[in-house]
């Protein structure tokens, strides 16, 4: 089989360079060689590890925020209990777990997961065996039903494109060709309309990422949250706005070269999540809130003792260690955020606060809150 790499090169050598988006789609995606088509990445013997699988205690936790919600909008039945991205299915079946008790919710929710990595349904469907569990290809896919759903990890990895500032004008970071190999090039100075509100915030050469293929997740979302009701709960590294070059690698745990062997790493770039909200118009957005602090108003410190409460020596120190990391500002408490998004006028799930309303948006990110 031809390498991914090579058969990158010469698409380039025939066509022109592609766009970052393009080039992590295929990186990503490719059926025969895409990272995600092809491989579990998660967990020690991967290239990175997710909340969930640190501790139950995040999903639990996650779950009894969603299931009061359900409750706080009158426990419609049946509704659509979703996640995108669902990993190993670790995070959907501690969620399933924590609320059990919680009374009518589990006769009332059917399992929606969006998943496109043939490997990741199948150990989703372990984790979750014997639940009411239908899997979608796309958002769009989700029935028109009330959705509450959770998207932990999920928006970081769907492909992005990058543009530097050139005065008034802005140039797209492209993947070409140097000597044969794979690396980033510059397309000539170009205006953007859809950037015009950028040039004030980014300095000369600054870039600025956009993620298109979160909008069409984004309105999916909208669509049913907006008519039927329900709560989104985002959570994912990034910030409010889009500011430099986040785009990156990981394999085996560490940063790496996203261009010496397409298809064996995992690519990714911090989530902007003004654009995410923008993208739902209709929906009222939380405040965004780092993980820590929204874990930390769920009672993550009394359900870590008390969990804790029997264990000794080694078990319990990693017990410990894995809170610290969950919710330590050096560590990810500070650099995932949660964002929740609800019809205008219901109430945040726990754990989150409302946020402007959602035609101040905008406004509330040129203004750097």
């Amino acid at each position: 089989m031809t390498p991914l790499a090579d058969r990158l090169a010469a698409r380039i050598a025939a066509t022109g360079p592609m766009t970052l988006a393009e080039y992590m789609l295929e990186c990503l995606l490719d059926p025969q060689q895409g990272y995600y088509a092809t491989r579990d990445p998660l967990g020690a013997a991967g290239d990175f590890t997710t909340a969930p699988e640190i501790s139950q205690i995040f999903g639990e936790l996650a779950g009894l925020s969603l299931a009061q919600s359900w409750l706080d909008q009158g426990a419609p039945a049946p509704f659509a209990l979703a996640e995108l991205g669902p990993g190993r299915g670790t995070l959907m079946a501690d969620i399933w777990r924590a609320a059990t008790i919680v009374p009518g919710f589990h006769a009332a929710a059917h399992i929606h997961l969006v998943e496109a990595s043939d490997p990741l349904r199948a150990a989703q469907a372990r984790a979750l065996r014997g639940l009411p569990v239908i899997w979608h290809a796309r958002a769009d896919d989700l029935p028109d039903a009330p959705l509450w759903l959770i998207a932990n990890e999920f928006f970081d990895a769907l492909p992005i494109r990058q543009f530097q500032r050139a005065g008034p004008a802005w140039r797209e970071r492209v993947v070409g060709l140097q000597g044969g190999r794979l690396a980033i090039g510059l397309t000539d100075p170009a205006p953007r309309p859809d950037l015009a509100d950028r040039l004030t915030d980014t300095p000369e050469s600054g870039i600025v990422e956009l993620r298109p293929a979160a909008e069409p997740v984004m309105a999916a979302i909208e669509a049913r949250i907006a008519t039927r009701g329900g709560a989104a709960v985002l959570i994912d590294y990034g910030d409010w706005g889009s500011r430099g070059d986040t785009f990156q690698a990981l394999r085996g745990h560490a940063f790496a070269d996203p261009f010496a062997d397409p298809g064996q790493a995992d690519l990714t770039a911090h989530v902007d999540f003004a654009a995410l909200a923008r993208a739902a118009p209709a929906l009222h957005a939380s405040c965004l809130t780092p993980q820590g602090v929204w874990l930390d108003r769920l009672g993550i410190r009394q359900r870590t003792a008390r969990l804790g409460h029997s264990l000794q020596g080694s078990a319990r120190a990693a017990h410990d260690a894995a809170t610290h990391r969950l919710t330590d500002g050096a560590e990810m408490g500070n650099l995932f955020k949660v964002l929740a998004l609800v019809q205008v006028g219901a109430p945040m799930p726990p754990g989150l606060e409302p946020g402007p309303e959602p035609d101040r948006v905008r406004e509330t990110q040129k203004a750097g809150g």
